[in-house]
């Protein structure tokens, strides 16, 4: 990789630090994690030694002060972060200043506050169509009376080498640049998508038992993604299995690679009947997109929910990085989580602007 300028990040919403991991292995210098959720930040700190972290609420004022202490003499060049946006489809485009908006104002605030060179919010791509479009319309008007150049783009995470498709609303904005960020040109297509098998077949099967927090691999690496999730990884963590019920194992099992509820005999799983029920991932495809926990996803050939570990490297987080907390709270931010070889990917492009001057 070429060698770049050490650009300072501030990450807001870290959770458990996904974006802040895209951009650490793209070259960048995460300074300061900021979340309200402690859990996520027990794992963001974990993995992240080299960066402070802050557990505070980012529509107080006072939590403006704390960052600055944190971050002291530094220069934040690049804030990321994905603010919730819940508020909107509430309040409608006409009440943007709602209270309820308040976590999506305070990133438009600390972007005024500490004028980056760049920065990035991801969002859902429903955002983009929300209202026709006219709250997308806003935040690209804010930024834009600031001397942001603005684009916005949805991007699809298999197209970066995430074995998922994950589509994120991806928001870039430069300083005073003279042109609009372009954003990375996919580096796989439908027909070389990293698959769910190329991704997690290596791992123990745990058909004899239910794994532990911190085990250890059975075969070595089969493929090129395998081994570069592993890196220098020696032992494995998180790769603990649901003790399933009898009859979700005996349902399931009935459910061939690929398929769902639909393809059980009359009388079987009617429990869950919903679109995603009894889905199993597809062995020769990305995964869909990793939920929070929900247990209506399976492991393309075991009768299992996939483990913490499998879903981290569905959202390819490499092997080294170890989630912290309760099986349920570490779902939660494996599925919360930006892929991080999506975040790389824009990290690197970005790289071209900031390098160039065209800030």
């Amino acid at each position: 990789m070429a060698k770049h300028n050490k650009y300072n990040v501030l990450d807001l919403f870290c959770g458990c630090g996904g974006l802040s991991k895209g951009f650490e292995m793209a070259g960048y210098n995460i300074v300061l994690g900021v979340d309200f959720n402690e859990p996520a930040l027990k794992t963001y700190a974990f993995n992240h030694k080299g960066s402070k972290t802050l557990h505070g609420d980012l529509s107080a004022p006072e939590t403006f002060d704390k960052i600055d202490e944190l971050v002291g003499e530094k220069t934040i060049d690049v804030i990321i972060g994905g603010p919730p946006c819940q508020g909107f489809s509430l309040t409608g485009p006409r009440n943007f200043d709602d209270e309820r908006n308040k976590l999506y104002l305070a990133m438009i605030e600390t972007v005024r506050r500490y004028q980056p060179k760049a920065f990035m919010i991801e969002n859902v791509p429903g955002m983009a169509t929300l209202y026709k479009g006219e709250v997308k319309d806003e935040i690209l008007k804010r930024f834009r009376k600031m001397g942001y150049k603005i684009t916005c783009q949805i991007l699809c995470s298999a197209d970066y080498g995430v074995p998922q498709i994950r589509k994120r609303l991806v928001f870039i904005g430069l300083r005073d640049g003279e042109e609009e960020f372009e954003f990375p040109t996919p580096s796989h297509t439908p027909e070389n998508y990293i698959t769910c098998e190329q991704a997690i077949s290596d791992l123990p099967s745990l058909v004899d038992n239910t794994g532990s927090d911190v085990s250890e691999y059975e075969h070595e690496p089969i493929t090129e993604y395998q081994k570069m999730m592993r890196g220098d990884c020696n032992v494995l963590r998180n790769h603990k299995a649901v003790d399933h019920k009898q009859f979700v194992k005996d349902t399931i099992a009935l459910v061939p690679d690929g398929g769902n509820w639909k393809d059980l005999p009359k009388g079987v799983g009617e429990s869950r009947n919903f679109h995603m029920a009894w889905t199993r991932y597809r062995s020769d495809k990305p995964s869909r997109t990793i939920d929070t926990g929900h247990r209506n996803n399976f492991h393309y050939k075991w009768n299992r929910c996939p483990t913490v570990r499998e879903s981290a490297r569905l959202q390819s987080f490499p092997d080294d990085f170890v989630f912290l907390g309760t099986k349920g709270q570490q779902d939660r931010q494996v599925g919360n989580a930006v892929p991080c070889l999506m975040a790389k990917a824009i990290g690197i492009q970005l790289f071209k602007y900031l390098d160039n001057g065209k800030k």
